[in-house]
């Protein structure tokens, strides 16, 4: 074999989808899974098979073409053996399913799936040397169990001429990924560390993050601020696609400014010779260039006709381009009229670092479906600011409904849609008897799942599968909300085990249930699974035996903190022994006022004031602004410009309040923000810009019914469920809002703590040594 001869190895599915691509995004098409396999609609049609008839036939296949050899390999449905005819061929049986209206489907309506059924036979055909095969598609309505086929014969000749043509329009492409792939791994061959020097502790987390890719582990770190976690985990990363461990690694991340830290790092190693195929994934709703995001032809010219320019556009973009941040996606949307969000979508698939929010991995509804397991097993996650994922996990896996979303959906089909309209109406009805049975309850917390409820919810999901199927108006949005929320709460109800509870909210017009996931280590285990290793990390992930409990982290995996590289000198820390709890709050306004007064004057700069609570906050921040005017100090040159966080802020609003913060600005600043908020993480004020945070409180979560649900859990499998539920995730809060501060070899500050509970034992241990 020539030394130059590039192989690729790709799915028979993937191959004919990638050549066939053609149409229009529609969201109804989305919503109803149109013609996907559905698992019992595939064991129906198998179970009628004959006794030699063969169901999930693996097949594999090499073409060469040229300097290229394509591995192309698949399971087909069925292969049928069977057959009244005497010498008749064998038969391929390619199986798909549809909630929409099985009648309007033709013999030609999809020829991806001839393409990927004579794929099979040609392969079968190939290996058992067969002259001639017949080919089935079977198509199945999932509710009425209606079947429908369509059927024809080829020579073998005919196949493998059509097999090659379908090869060589893949090509293309398949000769551009090997072209890059080779300058890829040549310029990470040469690349070096991208900095003259490593920090201290990066050298050591670089070398776990490389060891844990390399034996295929977990690695839990503790990585302080200031360390450099972002180039830390990224390098080796990138210099294990080198190695041929990886493919491909995605930077996992719940904020913008992380994803834009870990865009910097490859932006860096590129400006130092590094060659890599980096894709930023930016939600929809930001990225859509339309008003408003509907993701119709009719209301799109982005979505209309997308399938149809979306090949070209991905070859131009990865044949010019290396990290691709949301403005390059942006450019070249424009320049090739597709839907932004999708393209970043399909782009992501051929990229060798996928940049993006935690639910692309492990959300169940939004994952991205096209990855398979041979992908996974040369995939690394790295999962930044990993503490996030807790809370983030329990969003993913749980699923609520309100009354009266079904309420408006009724009055909307009523006379319009009969059977969507009584759908709706019998879950609305369901929720009303709910509202009187519980009488003057106004809160429920239960263990067995509403087996009724769920019943009405399938029968509502396939009823208006029907109506978006056959429609051909655009879908209300009542409809399209109310059948998300329907579709995720099936899905989490057969997720539904003793790590879930039902919660319910109930008041006069309302009632709110929901499926409440409890423990998401489960789920995120299993969404997680077949990738070749996980990076979690983050400042704060202390203690980490409650971070590997909760994401999923087992005996063998691997576990590191790193100090902080910074010398304690830098920081000067005070603990001020005031009573922040409850019953203590309103006592507590003028003393914390004061000392914060107090803290700003030692040294004249920028402060951060951090507090549990919007209400907390804005009665410190009314009574400082009473202590300022009673002293007369409120108009003074060197008085500082006082910020309020505000409960909604649009991005605009945001950059304006960290804009503020100046290093030698004219006037000081002294912000009030939440803990836990926009502004505790993920920021860099680096210098001057920052020189005090005041931190008011131990950061403990507000008491409520679902909170005290997560501490009886954690309880009742013998962990101590107070800390589970508000100790740990209220400190990992003052430890991101302290964070702030030191950023750099150069930052000096003041962190002042107020609340008498950091002198006890049980929270003096969850504070950093740095602190200490």
């Amino acid at each position: 074999m020539q030394e130059t001869l590039n192989a690729v190895s790709i799915s028979v599915r993937h191959l004919v989808e990638h050549v066939f691509r053609s149409g229009s995004i529609d969201v109804k098409h989305h919503l109803v899974q149109s013609l996907q396999e559905g698992t019992k609609a595939h064991q129906r049609v198998q179970g009628k098979y004959g006794e030699l008839d063969r169901r999930e036939v693996y097949v594999k296949s090499e073409i060469m073409l040229d300097d290229l050899l394509i591995t192309v390999d698949g399971r087909c449905d069925g292969l049928l053996l069977e057959s009244d005819e005497e010498d008749a061929p064998p038969m391929v049986d390619e199986i798909k399913s549809t909630s929409g209206d099985i009648s309007s489907i033709t013999e030609h309506s999809f020829p991806v799936h001839w393409a990927q059924a004579m794929f099979y036979a040609y392969m079968y055909a190939k290996e058992h040397a067969e002259p001639r095969m017949r080919i089935q598609l079977t198509y199945v309505q999932t509710e009425s169990e209606e079947e429908r086929r369509f059927r024809r014969e080829s020579a073998f000749a005919e196949l493998e001429l059509f097999v090659y043509e379908i090869a060589e329009q893949y090509a293309l492409y398949a000769r551009m990924l090997k072209h890059h792939e080779k300058q890829r791994d040549e310029s990470i061959e040469r690349l070096q560390f991208p900095y003259d020097a490593y920090r201290a502790g990066q050298r050591k987390l670089a070398g776990a993050v490389y060891k844990t890719i390399e034996e295929g582990q977990k690695l839990f770190a503790r990585a302080p601020t200031g360390i450099g976690k972002t180039i830390s985990t990224t390098f080796p990363a990138v210099k294990a696609i080198g190695t041929g461990m990886l493919q491909r690694f995605f930077y996992l991340t719940a904020r913008t400014t992380t994803r834009a830290a870990a865009e910097d790092a490859l932006l860096l190693m590129d400006a130092k010779g590094l060659m890599l195929h980096a894709v930023t994934i930016t939600a929809k709703d930001k990225i859509c260039f339309q008003a408003e995001t509907r993701c119709e032809k009719e209301h799109c010219p982005y979505a209309d006709g997308y399938y149809d320019r979306i090949n070209p556009a991905i070859m131009d973009l990865l044949a010019n381009e290396t990290i691709m941040t949301r403005a390059v996606i942006e450019q070249y949307a424009k320049k090739h009229q597709v839907c932004p969000f999708e393209f970043s979508l399909d782009a992501s698939y051929a990229a060798d670092a996928v940049i993006c929010d935690y639910n692309y991995i492990f959300d169940p509804v939004i994952s991205l479906k096209r990855q398979y397991n041979e992908g996974k097993k040369r995939t690394a996650l790295l999962v930044d600011e990993a503490h996030n994922l807790v809370d983030r996990g329990r969003e993913m896996f749980s699923a609520e409904l309100t009354k009266s979303a079904f309420l408006s959906l009724q009055r909307e089909l009523k006379g319009k849609q009969e059977a969507g309209y009584r759908s709706a109406k019998a879950i609305n009805d369901y929720f009303i008897a709910m509202r009187k049975a519980y009488g003057d309850e106004t809160h429920m917390v239960e263990k067995s799942l509403p087996t009724d409820l769920v019943a009405l919810v399938q029968s509502f999901v396939q009823t208006a599968e029907q109506v978006l199927g056959s429609s051909v108006e655009p879908a209300s949005e009542l409809l399209l909300e109310a059948y998300f929320a329907a579709q995720s709460f099936i899905r989490t109800a057969k997720l539904f085990n003793d790590r879930y509870v039902v919660f319910t909210e109930l008041s006069r017009s309302e009632v709110r249930l929901k499926l409440l996931c409890i423990d998401p280590s489960e789920q995120l285990q299993a969404m997680g699974k077949g990738y070749r290793a996980h990076i979690y990390f983050s400042a704060t992930l202390s203690p980490v035996s409650f971070y590997m409990d909760m994401l999923g982290g087992g005996e063998q995996d691997y576990t590191l903190s790193v100090p902080s590289p910074f010398a304690k000198e830098q920081l000067s820390v005070s603990i001020e022994p005031l009573s922040t709890r409850y019953q203590d709050r309103e006592r507590s306004y003028e003393p914390i006022a004061r000392l914060i007064k107090q803290a700003t004057e030692q040294r004249i700069g920028n402060y951060m004031a951090f507090f549990p609570s919007y209400a907390y906050m804005e009665a410190v921040h009314e009574a400082y602004i009473k202590l300022l005017q009673s002293e007369s100090e409120s108009v003074t040159k060197e008085a500082a410009t006082v910020l309020l966080q505000s409960k909604i802020m649009t991005e605009e609003e945001r950059e304006q309040f960290l804009a503020a913060f100046e290093e030698g600005g004219k006037r000081p600043v002294l912000a009030f923000a939440i803990m836990g908020g926009i502004f505790s993480e993920g920021i860099d004020l680096v210098g001057d810009r920052l020189i005090g945070v005041i931190i008011t409180g131990v950061g403990l979560p507000q008491l409520g019914v679902e909170r005290n649900a997560i501490k009886d859990y954690f309880n009742g499998i013998g962990k101590n469920g107070y800390d589970y539920a508000y100790v740990y995730p209220g400190m990992n809060k003052v430890l991101q809002a302290g964070g702030r501060l030191i950023r750099s070899e150069d930052d000096s500050g003041s962190l002042t703590l107020i609340d008498d509970r950091y002198l006890q034992p049980m929270y003096a241990r969850l504070l950093p040594e740095e602190w200490k």
